[in-house]
């Protein structure tokens, strides 16, 4: 890590102060699920660019926050690029099944629906 990179540290809620209503109102948003999903998907951390999202770039820097903040992601910055990861083990830990019931129920609503 640079020593730019280190003065722009987000962030992250201890594991032990994550809760459950905060990680349910984040995973509650359309948009943040959407996100959620294609992390869940992913081998590696994805940048924020990576998503293209219906909105404004305030908003998506919005909705990065909530997930951050409530504990679903973690955003560490490589450059210039914010870069994003499920905290999938810290989730695991705490609501044991909650993420994989979540993600299992968003794509079959998806199929049903028939988008992606």
């Amino acid at each position: 890590m640079t020593e730019r990179d280190a003065t722009r540290t987000l962030a992250h809620p201890p594991t032990a102060e994550i809760r459950l209503e905060g990680v349910l109102h984040a995973l509650s948003d359309p948009l943040r699920l959407s996100i959620v999903r294609d992390l869940a998907a992913s081998a590696s951390e994805l940048a924020c660019s990576y998503f293209d999202l219906p909105v404004t770039k305030s908003t998506t820097t919005h909705h990065f926050r909530v997930l951050r903040e409530s504990g679903v992601v973690h955003q560490t910055y490589r450059g210039t690029t914010k870069l994003n990861s499920l905290r999938r083990a810290d989730l695991e830990t705490l609501f044991p099944g909650l993420l994989d019931a979540v993600l299992t129920a968003a794509g079959s609503e998806a199929a049903r629906l028939d988008h992606p």
